[in-house]
């Protein structure tokens, strides 16, 4: 038996010791049996209808269908399907405008299991204590009404330092097989539990709060094939950087990622977690991996054995049928191969997350690219790598340095992923480790990963580099500073290159000069998937809600400058759209990030007016490269665009937006669509929606339209205006004819695609989804 194995005996020995001395306590059990007794029939009813093998995400796709039964096999990327998620997961900067569209609802209790996790209202600044008191202090009005809602409509609420939406999911909720929903974009973390987890916007979540199906086209299917094993600094992280690689960050838009392999059975539970939370970078819909003995582990450790031993009596049903996998080209629409023997560790970035560089390569990429070297911060957490196993592989770095007198010469911060990690971690001395080596440690929750970040003493005008384990990395998405190089790499490389504080060092090959003079090479991380006493918790921060919420009621202070009750959305009159001003030619990479910011701005997201002043101030002007800078085609005068918006909307004036391929690319945040929908405009036309939010406009009843050639983006020009002339015709699969006026007098005429069914004209006739819930109700 190798050592690698007799380790894993070991642990999986001290996991179950372990489980024995605890009561065992599993959210919704009975849900998940239910899940579970219905697996088999529906899966034999579906083959005898397909007549092929199927891959693991078509049967829990097929599984989970919202009409129990079906006599169709589903087109990939063309049958819009009903589904029904098992359970929806909200995080608290998302769930206050859910839960604001729940309660329009006339419900009087979710229809499926509902969480809310208090993570992304805290700043990172002080340290971890100080900031969770001011967080709490300063949110007290906005957690009061996430914890009052949930307890009246039978919501678990998860309060404010009790972890990272994802880490506390994968701890507690997540369980193979399953099919869940979350109000954020990276819910497919999930995946590493074998689920398909699939990030939405709130009007999504709350149909499915509402006793309604949730609607999603049917996706296509990459295969992953993982190979070898991962050895010495490469880790988990490395695969989803390579894939991003590949795939760019659309390349995954429309499908689901299922990786399969040895390679994949050889990764943990979180560091496969880890891969399908970074697969929201790619425009997947989702990721998800077969379920294996790390899962089962990972269950136990976690104290859900009986989830573990339900999973395990239909175990056959929870991977692909033998011959997906033997021979994946004729079961996935594409198939990426990748050996984790010869993988090396990458660094990603900056400014876009599929920016790929092994780092034996990032030396000679960032002088030639001319990428600041020094290195300021190493950020270490956020929901993608805040595992035990994550901080015990960079404890491991820390150790190292520690111990041959290695001086960090950037700083260092840490979020663990949940209390249990963080308490756990403590414990072991992990914690210690990072303390003695000066790094911050932050409060378990998102930080720096969404903005909330409080960097401070640092000149915005110059160009500088971090790295993180995070995510994201677009422009000013950490602290809000443009010239801001952010890099994304493990939490182990991120910790190396925060010790030497050079973007062009490399681990493997090149050695550090410690406070002596000596030159030390450092050894490869070593970690363990899971704590050897067992994981422990004092407090987790759960509280559950009340069985019966009728004599809850919510108050809203109509003076709130942080919670505003939503007033419907006005229903189409039927007509044209005539005389439509152009608002803004978005140039390049237009984000959720760009559209409706995060950072101080999470603060508003409960009050959709006073938000909705950050409403696209960070896309650039096509016309002069500028943002929040546009022309008021009435007054001739350039402002902010929400404020030339706001002046449009009370004269009564329909506009538009523009702009280029993959719009809306990044979170699941629906305040990018609600709030151009407030303020009034009309239409969205692009190249290419991101998935996500081309869904949320669709929502919230806009218009989401993409031209049908490319290159008529080139037409437009800045004192546009825009006749819908055939809008009253709108119908599935039609495309619609716009005549673009110019100042001159010319016109132009372009056709432009949309992709609504006739569920979905509904909801634009009515105004939005949550009108229809409302009328049919």
């Amino acid at each position: 038996m190798s050592k690698e194995d007799k380790e894993r005996v070991f642990q999986k020995s001290v996991i179950f010791a372990h489980i024995k001395k605890k009561t065992t306590m599993t959210f919704d059990i009975e849900m998940i049996k239910e899940v579970y007794n219905n697996f088999t029939s529906r899966i034999e009813n579906i083959k005898k209808i397909v007549n092929r093998p199927l891959t693991v995400s078509e049967k829990i796709l097929y599984t989970h269908l919202w009409e129990k039964e079906t006599n169709k096999a589903y087109v990939r990327g063309e049958d819009y399907v009903d589904f029904a998620p098992d359970r929806i997961a909200c995080q608290d900067a998302t769930a206050q405008m859910a839960l604001l569209q729940f309660m329009q609802a006339g419900k009087i209790k979710v229809a499926v299991p509902t969480t809310v996790h208090c993570d992304h209202l805290i700043q990172a600044k002080e340290g971890a204590k100080k900031d969770l008191k001011v967080a709490e202090s300063g949110n007290a009005e906005v957690f009061n009404f996430l914890e009052s809602v949930s307890n009246k409509y039978g919501i678990g609420f998860w309060k404010p330092g009790a972890g990272i939406i994802h880490q506390v999911v994968l701890e507690n909720y997540a369980f193979p097989g399953g099919m869940m929903i979350g109000t954020d974009s990276h819910t497919v973390n999930a995946g590493g539990l074998g689920m398909l987890a699939i990030g939405v916007g709130g009007a999504d979540a709350v149909d499915v709060m509402a006793d309604m199906p949730w609607e999603l086209k049917f996706p296509k299917l990459i295969g992953v094939k993982l190979t070898g094993k991962l050895s010495g600094w490469a880790s988990a992280k490395d695969v989803i950087l390579k894939v991003a690689g590949v795939l760019t960050v659309k390349g995954g838009t429309g499908h689901i990622i299922e990786y399969f392999g040895e390679g994949a059975k050889s990764l943990s539970c979180t560091g496969k977690g880890t891969i399908c939370n970074m697969g929201a970078e790619v425009g997947a819909t989702t990721s998800t991996f077969e379920y294996d003995e790390s899962m089962e582990r990972y269950l136990r450790a976690t104290n859900r054995e009986d989830v573990a031993n339900a999973a395990n009596e239909i175990k056959e049903h929870l991977t692909a049928d033998p011959e997906v996998y033997e021979n994946p080209e004729n079961y996935f629409d594409q198939v990426i191969e990748i050996d984790l023997s010869t993988l090396e560790p990458h660094i990603n970035g900056p400014f876009t997350p599929d920016l790929a560089t092994p780092i034996s390569e990032m030396s000679a990429k960032a002088k030639k690219e001319n990428w600041p070297l020094d290195v300021e911060w190493g950020l270490i957490g956020s929901c993608t790598n805040s595992s035990y196993e994550d901080l015990s592989r960079t404890a491991s770095i820390v150790k190292q340095a520690l111990d041959n007198k290695i001086k960090i010469k950037g700083q260092l911060g840490i979020n663990p992923g949940s209390e249990q990690v963080r308490y756990t971690a403590e414990r072991d001395g992990l914690m210690t480790l990072f303390e003695k080596f000066n790094a911050k440690i932050f409060t378990n929750a998102c930080g720096p990963c969404i903005g909330q970040w409080k960097r401070q003493s640092e000149d915005t005008q110059e160009k500088n580099s971090i790295i993180h384990s995070f995510n994201r990395n677009f422009a000013k998405r950490n602290d809000g500073n443009p010239n801001t190089h952010a890099f994304v790499a493990s939490p182990e490389i991120t910790a190396i290159i925060a010790i030497t504080g050079r973007l062009d060092f490399n681990p493997l090959t090149d050695y550090i000069t410690n406070e002596e003079g000596n030159k030390i090479k450092l050894d490869a991380p070593q970690g363990i998937e899971f704590p050897t006493q067992g994981f422990e918790v004092e407090d987790n921060g759960y509280i559950a809600p009340e069985k019966e919420g009728n004599n809850i009621s919510i108050n809203i202070d109509p003076k709130s400058n942080r919670l505003e009750v939503l007033t419907p959305f006005p229903a189409w009159d039927g007509g044209n759209l005539t005389e439509v001003k152009l608002l803004i030619k978005a140039f390049g990479k237009c984000t959720t990030d760009h559209i409706s910011m995060a950072g101080p701005w999470l603060k508003f997201r409960g009050h959709l007016d006073n938000i909705s002043n950050n409403c696209l101030i960070g896309a650039v002007n096509a016309f002069n490269q500028k943002t929040n800078f546009v022309k008021n085609q009435i007054t001739n005068e350039y402002g902010g665009v929400p404020d030339v918006q706001r002046f449009y909307k009370e004269k009564g004036i329909g506009t538009i937006v523009v702009g280029d391929h993959n719009y809306g690319e990044g979170s699941s945040r629906e305040h990018a669509a609600m709030e151009p929908r407030h303020l009034g405009i009309k239409v969205i036309l692009v190249k290419s929606f991101a998935r996500i939010h081309e869904t949320n406009l669709k929502k919230q009843g806009m218009l989401a339209l993409t031209f049908d050639n490319e290159s008529d983006y080139d037409l437009i020009k800045e004192d546009d205006t825009f006749n819908f002339i055939d809008l009253k015709d709108f119908a599935p699969k039609k495309p619609m004819n716009i005549e673009i006026v110019h100042m001159d007098g010319s016109k132009d005429i372009v056709k432009a695609n949309h992709t609504y069914n006739a569920q979905q004209i509904k909801w634009f006739r009515e105004g939005s989804a949550l009108n229809l819930i409302k009328k049919e109700a």
